[in-house]
């Protein structure tokens, strides 16, 4: 990536962009991708897509998710320490000690998940963090204070963690679960820019909001797009860290390619052609399967509507859903290659049904 590329990656992925507040993390979205798109269009919950060839009858979009998972404030003791509910799947394990900026319309709170000292844990009978015991502390001593600072029931929170580089080949920060797709989607739409490649058809570069509570904005974005194509990317689990099972998780490795998913959602037709434009290309890529749903933007996508022709890139990524989530540089690459290189080859038109 050059220069320009790289200061947005970073600019972006530092941002917070938690579900359903993500409308700072789309303008930064949206300010990187205005010289390489004709046209935009925007929803009422905030899911933002960059248009090339608007006109065009024949629609292609490819699409990541802005939101990262977070905290809501749920309860404020009258001594002024916070308790917390999730918004989205965020990890109340990893939650002890860390620090949080709690976002609010005065600014930005400072806080921390506080947890007692190990000299007077028990270490026979130690409670593990849950839910119910862990909690928040922003250097109140009252509900009053917590109040006047601007926090309240309501509030929500995101870890204070940033991007940073991991040795020579990773990436690693907080909400590369799924910023690293909006950055992925934003370099496709660039280097087709750049080339000065006449798309034959629509492409409709889409970031959507609220994946992480039930893909809600590829939903509503599906249905008014009503595209013929959706090529989707995401995160996967990289099962060779340690404590995962490769039997019950696949066998995925970062640094080996972008992994392509089998399942019901995903159209046969379509994932084909993506496999044949990767070997024709020579980007290399693993395989995965998927039960009855993806679990992503892609299952949205597959079942709007009349149904759209769909197929998954997902990227390796070690610990997800912590704030130290581990991408390889080279599958961010390969997985931004891969969708380059299938949109110049994929004619207007084409027909992906099974049975003509």
């Amino acid at each position: 990536m050059d220069k320009k590329s790289r200061d947005f990656l970073f600019k972006y992925l530092n941002n917070a962009s938690p579900t359903g507040f993500e409308s700072s993390g789309q303008h930064i979205w949206l300010e990187y991708m205005k010289p390489y798109i004709d046209t935009y269009i925007s929803d009422t919950y905030g899911t933002v897509v960059g248009v090339i060839n608007p006109d065009a009858p024949y629609k292609v979009v490819i699409e990541a998710h802005a939101d990262e998972i977070a905290w809501f404030v749920n309860y404020i003791t009258d001594d002024g320490y916070i308790y917390v509910r999730r918004n989205g799947g965020s990890d109340h394990q990893i939650a002890p000690s860390k620090r949080v900026n709690i976002h609010t319309d005065k600014g930005v709170v400072k806080g921390v998940f506080g947890w007692p000292a190990i000299h007077v844990r028990d270490s026979a009978k130690e409670e593990s963090p849950t839910l119910k015991n862990i909690f928040v502390d922003i250097g109140a001593t009252s509900k009053d204070e917590v109040e006047k600072a601007g926090v309240h029931v309501g509030s929500v929170m995101t870890f204070e963690d940033e991007l940073i580089e991991l040795g020579e080949h990773y990436l690693c920060g907080r909400a590369l679960d799924n910023r690293v797709g909006g950055f992925m989607i934003a370099e496709t739409a660039r280097r087709i820019a750049v080339s000065k490649v006449k798309l034959p058809f629509g492409l409709y570069v889409v970031n959507a909001v609220q994946e992480e509570i039930g893909l809600r904005g590829a939903e509503m974005i599906s249905r008014r797009i009503k595209p013929d194509v959706a090529i989707i990317t995401d995160v996967c689990h990289d099962t060779h860290a340690p404590m995962y099972d490769k039997k019950q998780q696949g066998d995925l490795k970062a640094g080996k390619g972008p992994v392509l998913t089998y399942g019901p959602a995903v159209q046969n037709n379509l994932l084909k052609m993506v496999i044949d434009v990767a070997d024709k290309n020579k980007i290399a890529f693993q395989r995965a399967s998927a039960s009855r749903a993806t679990g992503t933007d892609t299952d949205a996508f597959a079942y709007s509507a009349e149904g759209v022709a769909s197929a998954l890139i997902s990227l390796p990524l070690k610990y997800m859903h912590t704030t130290v989530e581990t991408a390889h540089k080279d599958d961010v690459e390969n997985v931004i290659k891969l969708m380059h290189d299938f949109l110049v080859q994929l004619p207007a038109g084409h027909d992906f049904r099974y049975i003509k």
